[in-house]
């Protein structure tokens, strides 16, 4: 019996292991979230920078999709923030700059702002751009089909967990956050792959065993 667990260990466990690092790696992205949000809301958005390199990134850009207007962001130690408008006076890109060592390898950071959802439905496109120590700019700008996709909100009233609209000053307590229920979902179907994976292991082995028959 000891031998037959040992057997079955050395197929299953690499096959696991597998398994939970490609999960790892396709979720490695920068992020804007919530994903979902109502129109004309005043929205608290959350930007989720991971390292995916063995250097540090060092800034982050991060343009506002046409229609969401800007309105300011919380401060963050160790890093600088600035702004760029357009001819009307409106931010069209925001940038955060590490004003020390920046994100390390096998970290992450996140930075929250707050910005008007427009009034109508729709999508807002979140185009990043991660720069990172050595140089070398990640454009987190393709579609969702792309290595390296940009977030999406969908701007909509079918949704009851959306954040409704509410004045400015009370965003913070109203807000309804909804990056739990995104964690939950990651971690059942990290589960779900590795009971997967242990059933698909011992198949094999009993298949193996059969042949040698």
């Amino acid at each position: 019996m000891k031998k037959l667990i040992g057997k079955i260990s050395k197929i299953a466990v690499p096959t696991i292991a597998g398994l939970f690092l490609f999960a790892g790696i396709a979720s490695a992205h920068v992020t804007v979230k919530p994903n979902v949000s109502a129109p004309g809301a005043w929205e608290t958005y959350t930007i989720k920078i991971p390292v995916e390199k063995e250097v540090p990134t060092t800034k982050v850009t991060l343009k506002i999709p046409n229609g969401v207007e800007f309105e300011q962001y919380q401060p963050t130690p160790d890093w600088k923030v600035t702004t760029k408008k357009d001819s009307s006076g409106k931010v069209t890109i925001i940038t955060w700059e590490a004003t020390g060592e920046g994100i390390q390898p096998g970290q992450f950071q996140q930075f929250n702002f707050v910005a008007k959802n427009p009034d109508k439905e729709g999508t807002a496109a979140w185009d990043a751009f991660q720069y990172y120590k050595d140089g070398s700019i990640v454009e987190w700008t393709g579609d969702e089909k792309s290595d390296t996709p940009h977030s999406i909100t969908n701007i909509t009233t079918s949704n009851a967990n959306v954040t409704q609209p509410a004045a400015h000053s009370h965003q913070a307590d109203e807000k309804v956050s909804t990056e739990k229920p995104a964690a939950k979902t990651k971690d059942s179907t990290a589960f779900t792959l590795s009971i997967v994976a242990l059933v698909l292991a011992i198949l094999a082995f009993v298949n193996s065993a059969r042949k040698k028959k």
